[in-house]
């Protein structure tokens, strides 16, 4: 997974290139197309690590409460 923030940025502008070229995958390259916006912002979200696990969220919001 990319460190910095231009490399993320970057991940991310190649995921939305192949999405906007119909060439993006979910999955593996054998699995369906992506076929909403959506979806192919999720993937690369997952992908250059901007995506925050569930796990990390609920141990935060739980700590704003204490």
């Amino acid at each position: 997974k990319p460190k910095t923030k231009k490399a993320k940025q970057a991940k991310m502008e190649k995921v939305m290139g192949e999405y906007k070229a119909g060439t993006l995958h979910s999955g593996s390259k054998a699995g369906p197309m992506v076929q909403s916006r959506d979806q192919a912002i999720a993937i690369g979200m997952s992908e250059s690590g901007q995506a925050k696990s569930k796990k990390k969220r609920a141990k935060k919001a739980g700590k704003k409460g204490a």
